[in-house]
């Protein structure tokens, strides 16, 4: 049987802190599904109801050292998004394929929108990317799964006003190296690893920029190790070993900043374990599609569960397609069946 030929609408870029990194994921999906054999076109979302080229090969986005600047993305107007969503664009595609990082993109609020479109769209539905999103609302549930998490605390931006008070929270419950995030950004977006009450405050106060909660978590020493989820299977474990510092924007997105190790080292039960606690992870969350579950491997051998990312990247040094790759998928066969997945539980919750 000849496969469908599916037009397909990429939405990337957008006005999140990842918006770099979603323009390199967008055409590179773009480009992906047309080698699959499918009509692809990029929609940027923060510039409203117009298609987008194929980009000039001297033109072709990149990932910089740092994200852009908070006074940059301002300019972009959030509801370009609603235009984009409402227009002519996506009248009469098949499905919207998702390459947003962040913001209104990965929260549950285009997922929303395309639902009440009743548009097909890849990845998790709405509570599922929103619930993701928030790193804390995730811990809670993640918790009452029985599954481990660092222990942590978080805090409002706003009260984040008194520093003698923060290092004595600090040092009495999680001790240092801390782990300091705003609460729901994704690439390591404003993340600083602590290791004295020296640079604290400033780390925090930089954390409370980019989101209105900051969480502030145990770091576990150990190994950095990722499960990506295809449908209903875990691919290849991978493991992330920064030549230096820690696995910050910059590593994740310059070549050659960070060793990426697939399929990690590790025995047959760590490995089984560890992909059977992401799998428990991506159900009690209710995700769909696909997704990447983070952890933390302690030298004592125990794994700590620290997020999952309902839209992971794929640009040339993201994980997903690396792990797929390393279980005989190739890129535009990953897409291909990402977007299938996206249809075929469209078409069930048609017939619910």
């Amino acid at each position: 049987m000849e496969k469908k030929k599916l037009k397909i609408a990429v939405l990337l870029g957008g006005n999140s802190s990842e918006r770099d990194v979603s323009l390199v994921t967008g055409n590179a999906i773009v480009d992906g599904l047309k080698k699959a054999g499918h009509d692809a076109i990029g929609i940027d979302t923060a510039l409203g109801p117009c298609q987008l080229p194929p980009p000039d090969k001297n033109e072709v986005p990149i990932v910089k050292e740092e994200p852009p600047e908070l006074k940059d993305l301002e300019k972009l107007e959030g509801e370009t998004t609603i235009q984009t969503i409402s227009s002519p664009d996506l009248k009469n595609v098949d499905l919207v394929f998702i390459a947003l990082h962040g913001g209104a993109g990965e929260n549950g609020t285009i997922q929303a929108l395309l639902d009440l479109m009743e548009i097909p769209y890849t990845g998790s539905g709405v509570l599922a990317s929103a619930v993701a999103m928030d790193k804390l609302a995730a811990k809670r549930i993640v918790i009452a799964s029985g599954i481990n998490t660092p222990d942590y605390f978080a805090r409002k931006s706003s009260d984040i006003m008194d520093e003698k008070e923060l290092i004595y929270a600090v040092e009495n419950s999680l001790g240092y190296p801390v782990v300091i995030k705003p609460n729901d950004q994704g690439s390591s977006v404003g993340l600083s690893i602590v290791n004295s009450p020296k640079d604290l405050f400033e780390k925090a106060r930089e954390a409370a920029r980019y989101s209105d909660k900051v969480l502030f978590e145990k770091f576990i020493e150990g190994r950095e190790l990722t499960v990506s989820i295809l449908g209903d299977a875990a691919l290849p474990v991978a493991e992330v070993k920064p030549k230096d510092g820690y696995y910050d924007y910059k590593h994740k997105y310059t070549p050659g900043l960070a060793d990426k190790i697939i399929p990690a080292e590790l025995t047959g039960e760590e490995t089984e374990t560890i992909q059977e606690l992401a799998l428990a992870v991506f159900e009690a969350l209710g995700c769909k599609g696909y997704a990447r579950i983070d952890f933390r491997m302690s030298v004592e051998g125990t794994f700590y569960f620290l997020e999952t990312n309902t839209l992971p990247g794929m640009t040339p040094t993201s994980l997903v397609p690396k792990a797929a790759r390393a279980a005989g998928i190739e890129f535009s066969e990953l897409l291909d069946r990402i977007s299938n997945l996206a249809l075929e539980d469209f078409e069930k919750g048609k017939k619910s």
